[in-house]
């Protein structure tokens, strides 16, 4: 076993840095969260690798300052696994790459049975890695120097991983393919805040009533400024179904809210005022929530589509199959060939001449790569054209 060491002070991070700027060649980048256990998504412990320079494992809150690392390796390809999840998160400390290859997605466009990172690792290099600590609360200092050789085998062999993908790529002809989607989650802007986010409380389909949707909401926020104060994740304070029990179980008073049993979690009693004065809270506001948000989405659910627009529930079944057989053809999951979301919004409303060209314009226009639209535009069209012929009340099309 290797020891390793979290670099936590300047002199060490100096030389870190020096050492990763004077090699060449990828990057590997990896992050360790506390989700689950700190309210915030930041990161606790970075891990950086390159050839030539080692394995260097960051501290995060310690190290204030990342701008000298992200000029060091700023310029050269990063290598991450799952890079959507890592990327917000180095983000908040000036850490962003300009080129990037993700081992996960690669592995998924290239159609493995598995792609979780100890997964590819063990299908390209025959390496085991054991995933004990995938889910420990790094914010925990100090680190145990086992969860310190996980962190750092996270990193150590990815860029051999990534050597295997690429030899992968260019034999199964989806290189492009690869560029475009790593260059895709890279410019994606992050996701606007929800509408009422307290909606997602789950459990909360068990809630009737508008009054009761207040009451929702008001503890809902009571627990996440409290958890935001606290920094821990608010479900470790009460759980969602707990807040759910104390809602239906419509308590009458402060002494009958801590009777109900199913109110649990570790403050639902030390910060019983907190909870008591939320519930009254809701039980007095007058801007009463809706009991359903306004629909953003203009397609309804496949479901009721035979009876509220036969053409595209048509359109849609003439589709799939040939979307999902071109993907089996590409051997990769249908998803990544092209989103179940998207081939809904063109089954939905699609424009007014059917043809591979104004299909593809469209598809484009809902985010879709072009390497996407090649393999899918046309049979799209092609399926549309089919259903229409077969009976469909569809507008007269073309191909």
């Amino acid at each position: 076993m290797t020891d390793y060491t979290v670099i936590a002070d300047a002199g060490s991070f100096a030389r870190a840095v020096s050492a990763l700027r004077d090699a060449e060649g990828p990057v590997a980048v990896d992050v360790e969260r506390a989700s689950g256990f700190r309210y915030s998504q930041r990161a606790y412990l970075i891990q950086v690798h390159r050839r030539g320079a080692g394995v260097h494992l960051f501290d995060p809150p310690v190290l204030a300052d990342f701008s000298a690392l992200q000029e060091a390796i700023g310029d050269a390809e990063w290598v991450l696994h799952a890079a959507s999840q890592d990327l917000p998160s180095l983000r908040e400390l000036g850490l962003e790459p300009t080129e990037m290859f993700d081992t996960e997605l690669a592995a998924r466009l290239l159609g493995h049975e598995r792609v979780g990172l100890g997964a590819v690792v063990e299908d390209t290099l025959g390496i085991s890695l054991a995933k004990a600590h995938s889910a420990a609360d790094w914010s925990t200092r100090p680190l145990p120097d086992s969860w310190l050789e996980y962190a750092a085998l996270d990193v150590a062999h990815l860029i051999d991983v990534r050597d295997v993908l690429v030899a992968e790529l260019a034999e199964q002809g989806k290189t492009e393919f690869a560029r475009q989607e790593f260059a895709a989650v890279l410019a994606r802007e992050p996701k606007p805040v929800r509408d009422d986010p307290w909606r997602r409380l789950s459990g909360l389909h068990t809630v009737r009533g508008r009054r009761a949707l207040a009451v929702a909401r008001a503890l809902w926020t009571a627990r996440e400024e409290y958890a935001r104060e606290q920094d821990v994740a608010p479900g470790r304070l009460v759980p969602d179904r707990a807040l759910v029990a104390a809602i239906r179980a419509d308590p009458t008073s402060k002494q009958e809210l801590a009777g109900v049993k199913e109110f649990t979690g570790r403050a639902s009693r030390s910060q019983l005022d907190r909870w008591w004065n939320a519930i009254q809270e809701g039980r007095t506001a007058t801007d009463l929530p809706p009991d359903r948000l306004p629909g953003t989405d203009t397609v309804p659910p496949p479901r009721v589509w035979p009876d509220r627009n036969p053409a595209a529930d048509a359109r849609l079944k003439a589709a799939r199959p040939v979307v999902e057989e071109r993907a089996a053809a590409l051997s990769m999951p249908t998803e990544n060939l092209l989103t179940p979301e998207l081939l809904r919004r063109v089954a939905w409303a699609p424009p007014a001449e059917i043809t591979a060209a104004t299909l593809g314009e469209f598809l484009r226009s809902l985010g879709a790569r072009p390497w996407q639209i090649d393999q899918t535009a046309q049979i799209i069209a092609n399926a549309f054209v089919e259903s229409v012929q077969n009976g469909s009340t569809a507008p007269e099309s073309t191909s």
